[in-house]
C-alpha cells in the first residue's frame, strides 16, 4: 500500500533519508517543497538524488521532503507516477512547479492499471499534508490541465518532438506540417514544444510565437500559459497579431483553421496586413506566418477545414515543407476504430461495425431524450455538451428572450457567448455551433444533425440542401455545390469526435438517420447471442460458464448457478487457472471500469494483491471491490461516483474466489 514519509530537507534530514529503509536501492517518488513551489522527482536511490539537490540553487530553497514508498513499486511504476504528478501539480495551482516538461512520455508496462489506481489514494494524502487542494476529476475537467505544456506524450509525439528540435535548434529556415486527425494530440504537441525550447540552453533567446485562429482557445492557453515558470501570456498570438514583429519560429495551431481573402466580416484590415507586408490583395493568413517567420511549425488536418474563408488545401499542398504524422488517439476512447468508423460512414461504401470498447455511441429518436442524458451524464461527469450543425437561424442573438431551434416542439436557444461557451455558465442549457467547439474536448457530446444534410435515396448518397444551411459566411461565394457538401461533412466528422466517453446523435431528416442506421453492421437487429458477440471469428476459444451475477445470493461457483457457456478467445486465458464470467450488478466500481450489465471474465485465485479488483465471497453472497489493507488488516474498497457505497471489512470465514482479468463489454444498444 502506498503510503507518504516526510523528512526536513536540510543536512539533518539527509541523514534521516539515509537511515530510511527504503532511501536507498528501491524505486520512490519523491516531492519537495517549501509552501510556495515544489519539485517533484523519482529515483531508486533516494540519499543520493536528494544530496545532489540539496547543492542546485533552486532546490535548496526547498525544505521539506515527502517520499511517497510502496513495497509494490518498481521503475516503470514511479516513472509513470512522477509524471502523473508533475502533469496534475503544474495545473492544481497551489504550489508552482520548478519541474521542466522534457521527457515525459507515455508508455506501457505490466499492470499499469493497478499501479494509477493508485493514484487516488495518494492524492488524498497529499491533500491532507495541504500540498494540493482541488480534487482530480476537477482538475482533469479544466482547460489549464488539458492546454498544460506538462502532458506525457506518446511515442509518436515523442518522435516528432525530437525531430523537430533537432532541426530548430540549427536556426535554418524550414517548414513543417504536423499531420494529425482529431484527438491525435496537435495542441499538446505545440504547447510541449514552446515550452521545451524555452527551457532549453540551446533556443531559450530564440523568439517563439503560438499561432491560435480561435478567440476562445487562444484565451484558455494564454491562461494555461501563464501559470506555467517560463511562460507568458504574451506568447500566444491571434494571426493579426503576426505582423507586429520578426520571430524566430511561429507555431501554429489548428492551421487548418487560418484564413484566406474570402467570406471574411473586415476585408479592410486584412487588406491592411497584406499591404504592411508586401504582399497582394490575395495574401492568406498563411503567407503572413511565412513572411514573418524564419521556421514554421504548423499543425493541420484538411479534414477539419469547415467554411470556404479557410485557406484553401492547395496552398498547404504547395509548400515546400518537411511532413511529420500524428497517429496515437489522445481524446476518444473509441481509439482510431472509432475516428475510421466516422470518416467511413459519410464517405465510404462498406457495412461498419459500431461496436466500441469503453466507449458510447448511440442514435436517438427523439431529441429531447438526447439532451435529457447528455444533461444526466454532465451531473455525473461534467463537461458534457449538445452541439448542432448551424441549420437555424441565431434569432436570440438579437432578442436574448428568443429560442433559435424548434424540433417538433422541443425548443432550444444557441450559445449566448462566442468566449469559451463551452466553460460558460449556461453552457449546458444551450446548443453550441462548430465555431465554439472547434478544438475543445468534451466528455460526453451530443450532435443534432440538421436538416441541410440530407440523404438522396434515387441516387443512394448523401446530399445537401443550401437553403437550409445558415451559416451565411459559411456558403456565400460558393458556386460549387462539391465544395459546401466537403465543408458541411467535415463540420459533422469535427462535432461527432468532441467526446471522449461517448457520442449521442440526433438526425432531423429521419431519411438521412435510416442510412445511417442502415450504414451499421447488423446481426439480426442487433440482437446478437453472447456466443456470437464474444466468439472471435479466427482464433482458438475455450468455453467459459456464466454462474449468476454479482452480488446474486448464492456460492459463486456452484454447478446450479451455471446460466449459460460462451466461446472466449483462449489468448485471454492464462495457462494453469480455470476461469468463469460474472454479470456485474449496481454502481459500486463503476470508477473501476465495472457498470452495470457487464460481463466480468474472472480468473479463480484465493490470494489477491493490493489494488487487485476482487471477487470475494462474504458468507453466501459475492460482490466485487478493490482489494487494500488497513492498519494490518483486509478492507474491500468500492470505487463509486454513488458516496452510498462503504468499504467493507471481510469477517471470518469470508475469501476471495478470484480476480477481475477482464470487462467483456455489450453493447447498449
Amino acid at each position: 500500500m502506498s503510503d507518504i514519509q516526510t523528512f526536513i530537507f536540510n543536512k539533518a534530514g539527509l541523514e534521516g533519508i539515509k537511515k530510511f529503509p527504503l532511501g536507498r536501492d528501491w524505486p520512490v517518488v519523491y516531492i519537495l517543497e517549501n509552501e510556495n513551489e515544489v519539485y517533484i522527482g523519482e529515483t531508486t536511490s533516494l540519499h543520493n538524488r536528494s544530496r545532489q539537490h540539496y547543492e542546485n540553487e533552486d532546490r535548496i530553497r526547498l525544505n521539506r521532503l515527502h517520499v511517497i514508498v510502496d513495497e509494490e513499486y518498481n521503475k516503470s511504476a514511479t516513472l509513470d507516477l512522477e509524471s502523473q504528478l508533475i502533469q496534475y501539480f503544474s495545473t492544481e495551482g497551489t504550489l508552482r512547479l520548478q519541474n521542466g516538461n522534457k521527457g515525459l512520455v507515455n508508455h506501457n508496462y505490466f499492470d499499469k492499471e493497478r499501479y494509477r489506481a493508485k493514484l487516488e489514494t495518494i492524492w488524498e494524502k497529499l491533500q491532507k499534508l495541504a500540498l494540493v487542494k482541488r480534487d482530480l476529476k476537477d482538475i482533469e475537467n479544466s482547460e489549464l490541465f488539458k492546454y498544460s505544456p506538462y502532458k506525457a506524450l506518446t511515442e509518436d509525439q515523442m518522435a516528432v518532438a525530437e525531430e523537430l528540435y533537432a532541426v530548430v535548434r540549427t536556426g535554418q529556415a524550414s517548414a513543417h506540417i504536423i499531420n494529425g486527425g482529431p484527438g491525435t494530440g496537435k495542441t499538446i504537441l505545440a504547447t510541449y514544444l514552446v515550452k521545451l525550447l524555452q527551457e532549453d540552453e540551446n533556443t531559450k533567446n530564440l523568439i517563439v510565437g503560438l499561432v491560435i485562429s480561435m478567440t476562445s482557445l487562444r484565451e484558455s492557453i494564454k491562461d494555461a500559459f501563464s501559470c506555467v515558470s517560463g511562460l507568458s501570456r504574451n506568447m500566444v498570438i491571434g494571426p493579426s497579431e503576426v505582423g507586429n514583429r520578426k520571430y524566430d519560429l511561429l507555431i501554429v495551431d489548428e492551421a487548418h483553421r487560418l484564413r484566406q481573402r474570402r467570406n471574411l466580416t473586415n476585408y479592410r484590415s486584412h487588406d491592411a496586413m497584406n499591404a504592411r507586408l508586401g504582399l497582394g490583395q490575395n495574401g492568406t493568413e498563411l503567407d503572413w506566418v511565412l513572411k514573418c517567420s524564419k521556421q514554421q511549425i504548423l499543425f493541420y488536418d484538411e479534414k477539419q477545414s469547415i467554411r470556404p474563408t479557410d485557406v484553401h488545401a492547395t496552398q498547404f499542398k504547395d509548400l515546400k515543407a518537411t511532413h511529420h504524422f500524428l497517429t496515437s488517439q489522445h481524446r476518444v476512447r473509441g481509439g482510431e476504430k472509432y475516428i475510421t468508423f466516422i470518416n467511413d460512414i459519410f464517405e465510404g461504401e462498406k457495412a461498419l461495425d459500431a461496436q466500441f470498447n469503453n466507449f458510447d455511441f448511440q442514435i436517438y429518436d427523439d431529441v429531447g431524450q438526447m439532451v435529457d442524458d447528455i444533461k444526466i451524464k454532465n451531473n455525473k461527469f461534467s463537461l458534457c455538451r449538445v452541439v448542432a450543425g448551424f441549420a437555424w437561424p441565431w434569432v436570440s442573438r438579437g432578442d436574448s428572450s428568443a429560442t433559435d431551434i424548434d424540433i417538433n416542439g422541443f425548443k432550444m436557444r444557441w450559445n449566448s457567448t462566442t468566449t469559451n461557451w463551452v466553460n460558460s455558465t449556461n453552457a449546458i442549457n444551450e446548443v453550441g455551433c462548430i465555431h465554439t467547439i472547434q478544438g475543445y474536448d468534451l466528455n460526453y457530446v451530443g450532435v443534432i444533425v440538421g436538416p441541410e444534410l440530407a440523404y438522396d435515396a434515387k441516387n443512394k448518397k448523401l446530399t445537401i440542401d443550401e437553403n437550409k444551411y445558415e451559416d451565411r459566411n459559411g456558403w456565400r461565394g460558393i458556386t460549387d455545390s462539391a465544395e459546401l457538401e466537403r465543408y458541411i461533412i467535415n463540420i459533422y466528422k469535427t462535432l461527432m469526435t468532441r467526446g471522449i466517453r461517448g457520442c449521442y446523435v440526433y438526425f432531423v431528416d429521419k431519411e438521412t438517420e435510416q442510412f445511417f442506421k442502415s450504414r451499421i453492421e447488423k446481426n439480426e437487429d442487433n440482437q446478437k447471442t453472447l456466443t456470437q458477440i464474444l466468439k472471435p471469428s479466427t482464433f482458438a476459444t475455450t468455453r467459459v460458464p456464466i454462474v449468476g451475477s454479482a452480488p446474486c445470493g448464492n456460492p459463486i461457483l456452484s454447478e446450479e448457478n451455471i446460466e449459460e457457456y460462451i466461446d472466449v478467445d483462449a489468448r485471454k486465458l492464462k495457462p494453469g487457472y480455470l476461469y468463469f464470467i460474472l454479470r456485474a450488478e449496481g454502481d459500486s466500481m463503476n470508477l473501476a471500469g465495472i457498470n452495470n450489465g457487464d460481463l466480468v471474465l474472472c480468473r479463480q485465485q484465493l490470494k489477491a494483491d493490493t489494488g487487485d479488483r476482487v471477487i470475494a465471497l462474504l458468507g453466501n453472497n459475492v460482490t466485487i471491490k478493490m482489494y487494500d489493507k488497513k492498519d494490518g488488516r483486509r478492507i474491500l474498497l468500492p470505487k463509486s461516483t454513488n458516496k452510498a457505497h462503504v468499504p467493507i471489512t471481510p469477517e471470518e470465514g469470508d475469501s476471495v474466489q478470484g480476480v477481475v482479468q477482464e470487462i467483456l463489454k455489450l453493447s447498449s444498444k
